[in-house]
């Protein structure tokens, strides 16, 4: 991997309107759903970084015909349910957890063996929690001790499970249900948390039948897919590192467009609300089945608070930007119940705490959470860990600490965000490449 170091060094505000990349939770989908569909799917504001274009040129390896990514646009030409064909070379996921949980779903299923394998962050997070679903199904997975690569190998037949989530993730749900559209019988997920609905949305999208309840999603292997027209919205996990940006930064007024606000999606907004901060939803509307709104946020102080638990999956990917919100407010920010989050791209409570600890802010870390006594931020130097979110959390803390912070291997920004850097200092950060200075 390439090495990226940024510094990022204090501003007196930031004003003006952006735009974020599309989401990448529906961009994935919009791919996966488009190239098993019937007929052509163009899909609008895709998300042209690095985990979405491994989960494409996946698709492509299949032999799926795919015009684009051109100006966020993407034109696939579906092969059908069955038709895809072997992957003419092994599948790599990159840092994607979503390509590779999601395609094992969809591979498992297949007439032919394939293989998963990923960076070296990807390669050491779980996969057990797809794979054993997936086995009660019939598929045939190796794991290397429950991590990457996966080997699957081709079966007769899946068969329809009823299962019941061991705690909330949309990675894992809708690994099953696409493997769910291939099974005999109807396959059943039962929910015992909210997590995001993207893949049952896109399910709709896609003229597939789904029967949903009060937390169980249905569905069978009685139908096909639609080449449909899909509009991605704004990704909320990278506006949230401008809504952070201006609530804490003195006298700054920013507004982002067309930003999804899908309801499993907004925990980042009613926890900065729950901590003073203004912000404001301004022309909802709809993108297919998406919730979609313009954000203006204004600088506002605010208070440290105990995080819901209820918030802790609605928000999940938005902590990093949350720890810094938590580091300038007044008072003790408590986050329990989150465990998950050391299984991310990094484990990022303990990156997190030992970045703002450089940072001169004070914390305390649980197995499950961290606690983050609000103060100055004194600047410093800091290691993202080859973490996106980190990296771009910590580059937003250089614009309200005393001293420039140097933040140090963002390459990985890519993934998520490839014009993080452009978009920010269009609104007067000051943040510079400093690799060759290294």
């Amino acid at each position: 991997m390439k090495m990226l170091n940024l510094i990022s060094k204090p501003v007196k505000s930031i004003r003006g309107e952006i735009t974020v990349p599309g989401d990448k939770s529906i961009s994935h989908r919009s791919i996966i759903f488009g190239a098993i569909a019937q007929g052509k799917t163009s899909i609008e504001g895709f998300l042209d970084g690095e985990d979405c274009l491994a989960t494409l040129q996946a698709f492509r390896s299949m032999g799926v015909v795919i015009e684009g990514p051109e100006e966020q646009k993407v034109v696939i030409h579906g092969a059908g349910k069955y038709g895809l064909q072997k992957p003419d070379q092994i599948i790599d996921c990159g840092n994607s957890g979503t390509s590779m949980r999601l395609l094992a779903g969809l591979l498992a299923a297949q007439k032919f063996d394939s293989q998963l394998i990923g960076d070296e962050s990807l390669s050491k997070r779980p996969m057990l929690r797809i794979s054993k679903p997936l086995t009660q199904m019939g598929a045939n997975i190796i794991t290397k001790d429950g991590t990457p690569p996966l080997i699957i190998k081709a079966v007769g037949h899946l068969t329809a499970i009823a299962y019941k989530m061991p705690k909330a993730s949309a990675q894992v749900k809708s690994c099953i249900l696409l493997a769910g559209l291939f099974a005999q019988g109807t396959t059943s997920i039962t929910e015992t948390g909210v997590s995001r609905n993207h893949t049952e949305l896109m399910l709709k999208t896609f003229s597939y039948p789904v029967k949903l309840t009060a937390n169980t999603i249905t569905v069978d292997a009685g139908s096909e897919c639609k080449g449909t027209q899909v509009k991605v919205p704004g990704d909320i996990s990278s506006a949230a590192f401008f809504i952070v940006a201006a609530t804490i930064i003195p006298h700054s007024d920013i507004t982002i467009r067309n930003v999804g606000i899908n309801p499993t999606r907004t925990g980042i907004i009613h926890i900065l609300l729950e901590m003073g901060a203004n912000i404001t939803l301004l022309n909802p509307r709809q993108f297919g089945e998406e919730m979609v709104a313009d954000l203006r946020v204004q600088h506002a102080a605010l208070k440290g608070i105990s995080i819901p638990i209820a918030m802790v999956a609605l928000a999940i990917d938005e902590f990093p930007i949350i720890f810094i919100a938590a580091a300038c407010a007044q008072g003790e920010t408590i986050l329990r119940g989150a465990q998950e989050l050391r299984l991310k791209e990094s484990d990022r409570i303990g990156s997190m705490a030992d970045g703002l600890s450089q940072l001169g802010i004070q914390t305390q870390v649980f197995d499950d959470g961290l606690s983050i006594t609000g103060g100055v931020m004194t600047g410093g130097s800091v290691d993202s860990q080859g973490d996106h979110r980190i990296a771009m959390s910590f580059t937003i803390a250089g614009a309200v600490s005393r001293q420039p912070v140097l933040v140090k291997n963002c390459a990985n920004i890519a993934t998520s965000f490839p014009d993080f850097v452009k978009t920010a200092n269009h609104l007067d950060f000051c943040i510079e490449d400093v690799t060759k200075n290294a």
